[in-house]
């Protein structure tokens, strides 16, 4: 982990407290942070996450540093369970959400009550406990119809979903926060996040994990479109760095705004697919290469996505660790160890 983090984390032990932390991400955020002795409360319904990110988490670490880990069953739907765990700390990573676009089209209520009530719930409860700082997980959605590459952070178009038009309004309402109130929030427009824990069985599993997931089961692979749609693909390092670089700021220009969290980079799904396969041939003798699948380019998606991370760089520091290659090497040794069982 990025030697800054390290340094600002193993000063003092504070309070923190993780939204979804049965996630994938909010799992990755919870194992870094007990592993610099933080203390830590994690809230989750079990609606996407999993009680084994939990126990996995638990066998990394020392039993004194899963000690400092305190678990809520609770929903951000109601305020009772937010106000409740809010209490005495200093820093929220809020990353309970409903994800997919594909869900949200389908349910978009659901993504409504989570996605909006939910996190207005989470804002006043952080608010009234005077938490010192609110870091919440938005999302490249929010660039919409915006046609120009890279994303800036300034520059956004028309939402192209339900799920775009929630994380777009968890913006408007920290901006409206910091302004009426002075609570002090940075939003994380995640671009394409991956790596150990997201699971790759579901619906709306996310492509890199339903992929290897096919791959190592020989199963057929879709791609929607000719595949030359393309993605900012970011490890999950990567963002567990910018959720903790946002938390510990003492800049004071950083607060109150969104950042873009990628790699700032782009690989198509055609060169994604070639990618993924080439690191399982690699491991793997007398793998079979398969070939993909195309169908129709879905509904809701945009065509290309990359970010300009020049702003989280020059005001938090941000520095990538991992590339997408990187990234798939390392998710790659968990996802076959995790299939196995």
């Amino acid at each position: 982990m990025y030697k800054k983090i390290k340094n600002i984390l193993n000063k003092k032990q504070h309070n923190w407290l993780i939204t979804g932390v049965a996630g994938f991400i909010g799992s990755n955020l919870l194992e870094e942070l007990l592993r610099h002795n933080q203390k830590v409360t994690g809230l989750d319904n079990f609606s996407t996450g999993f009680n084994r990110n939990l126990d996995e988490v638990k066998s990394i670490v020392t039993e004194k540093q899963w000690n400092n880990f305190s678990f809520i069953e609770g929903d951000i739907r109601k305020l009772d369970d937010c106000n409740k765990v809010c209490k005495d700390v200093n820093y929220v990573l809020h990353q309970a959400a409903l994800g997919s676009v594909p869900r949200s089209i389908k349910d978009p209520i659901k993504t409504n009550e989570s996605n909006i009530s939910g996190f207005l719930n989470m804002l006043i409860a952080a608010r009234d406990a005077k938490v010192k700082r609110f870091v919440y997980a938005a999302s490249s959605s929010t660039y919409g119809d915006h046609p120009t590459l890279p994303k800036k952070e300034d520059k956004i178009g028309k939402p192209l979903s339900p799920y775009s038009v929630t994380k777009y309004v968890n913006e408007l309402y920290a901006d409206v926060f910091a302004n009426t109130y002075g609570f002090k929030t940075i939003g994380l427009r995640y671009f394409n996040v991956f790596g150990a824990r997201q699971n790759p069985n579901g619906a709306y599993s996310a492509v890199i994990p339903k992929w290897i997931n096919s791959f190592l089961n020989y199963e057929e692979i879709f791609i929607n479109g000719d595949g030359e749609t393309s993605r900012d693909f970011c490890y999950i390092k990567n963002a567990v760095q910018a959720n903790i670089l946002s938390a510990v700021t003492t800049n004071p220009e950083s607060v109150n705004q969104v950042y873009n969290v990628a790699v700032g980079d782009r690989t198509s799904l055609n060169d994604l697919f070639q990618l993924i396969q080439n690191k399982i041939n690699q491991r793997i003798e007398s793998y079979k290469m398969i070939k993909p699948s195309y169908r129709d380019f879905r509904i809701g998606d945009v065509k290309h996505s990359q970010a300009d991370i020049s702003k989280i760089h020059k005001i938090l520091g941000y520095i990538p660790t991992h590339t997408i290659e990187d990234g798939i090497d390392e998710s790659l040794e968990w996802y076959i160890n995790y299939l196995k069982k």
